[in-house]
């Protein structure tokens, strides 16, 4: 499952951090280009909400050994591309295919979670960082060579692909939840006998809901951001993304010391607090130099803050099935992602929202 995770964090990287290069491989004008990205985020809640209907009779460790694969080579063909609507296919099969990859990786994360009776979600995030480390800095290295995007993904991909194969026949999962637990739509959270209403989870995924609003801009904008506004070079504009992977990871790495000695609430508030500033530093800046700092402000606070409610999910007792809501999670999670480019109406669903924080028993 690590391998998963960090094959992903690879991918995703190598897309976002080149976006620049995509841009005028292709031609797309500064106008055109929000559409674009805005797709990704859409399309890969669609794939989101599509496995949680596919787990029912395919294991999530099936769906994830077959998308995989598919997100490198979507990459791939982004990459080589020579037309338009060579870019627009290629991006629409890599946003399904990579919600569909996130929603099953993450059953199965819970899954073994719950399995193992410890929460290990963390160390599989942080596999996810590691990831996202290595893609930028291979980012960096072909814009400071100027290869082509074909040259810098060919290579990886031949790589990435078969290690994402050969891990897939390890996975462990189960069938997906009881079809009780599948069909029911509560309106109500019942812990030890306690009824907690959806207005007491109401903050909590406002929380979850603003933090990958600010994720998905650090992610899919610094680059463009630092290039066009800051005028950085273009190895340059790479490095952001990285110093925020290694801050996200250094904060992961540490975060539950901080919770188990102030509590997950002073987390998240200080977490949010850290955040904000960072993003003040970098609308403030004066030059690309100063993008850095504010990456690793924002790193720092999303880490403790974004990850913070959302892994509350996993912490029920082992041995009980994992629920098919957590591809709705991911659905919220790639509508929130949306918002920084188009005022995509997903993120304003109150059905996805109540399906996946009324399903989260453990909250």
């Amino acid at each position: 499952m690590a391998i998963s995770f960090f094959v992903q964090g690879a991918i995703f990287a190598l897309l976002v951090t080149r976006i620049p290069a995509l841009q005028d491989r292709y031609g797309i004008s500064d106008g055109l280009l929000p559409l674009f990205l805005a797709a990704v985020p859409i399309l890969a809640g669609v794939g989101s909400v599509g496995t949680e209907h596919l787990v029912k009779r395919v294991r999530p460790g099936l769906v994830l050994r077959v998308v995989q694969p598919i997100v490198s080579l979507a990459l791939l063909s982004a990459g080589s591309g020579t037309a338009v609507w060579q870019l627009a296919v290629a991006l629409a099969v890599f946003g399904l295919t990579v919600g569909a990859l996130d929603a099953s990786m993450n059953m199965l994360g819970v899954s073994l979670q719950r399995a193992y009776g410890r929460s290990i979600m963390l160390g599989f995030h942080g596999a996810y960082s590691l990831g996202g480390i290595a893609g930028a800095s291979l980012a960096w290295a072909g814009a400071h060579w100027d290869l082509p995007l074909p040259t810098l993904y060919a290579p990886l991909v031949a790589v990435l692909v078969p290690a994402a194969l050969i891990a897939g026949r390890w996975y462990v999962d189960h069938q997906g939840a009881e079809p009780a637990e599948v069909a029911a739509e509560p309106t109500e959270v019942v812990r030890d006998g306690a009824t907690v209403s959806m207005r007491a989870l109401l903050p909590l995924c406002l929380v979850m809901a603003f933090a990958y609003i600010g994720d998905s801009t650090v992610s899919n904008w610094s680059a463009k951001y630092l290039e066009d506004v800051l005028h950085s070079s273009e190895q340059l504009a790479t490095v952001p993304y990285n110093v925020y992977m290694v801050t996200t990871l250094l904060g992961r790495s540490f975060g539950d010391l901080g919770v188990r000695r102030f509590g997950a609430v002073a987390v998240v508030r200080a977490g949010a607090l850290l955040a904000g500033g960072g993003f003040a530093v970098v609308a403030a800046a004066p030059g690309p130099g100063w993008g850095w700092p504010g990456s690793r402000c924002w790193g720092w606070g999303c880490a403790c803050w974004c990850r913070r409610p959302s892994r509350r999910r996993g912490g029920s007792s082992p041995g009980r099935p994992t629920p098919p809501s957590h591809a709705s999670t991911s659905s919220t999670t790639w509508a929130s992602s949306s918002a920084p480019r188009s005022s995509a109406r997903w993120a304003g669903r109150r059905a996805i929202v109540r399906r996946c924080w009324c399903r989260w028993r453990s909250c």
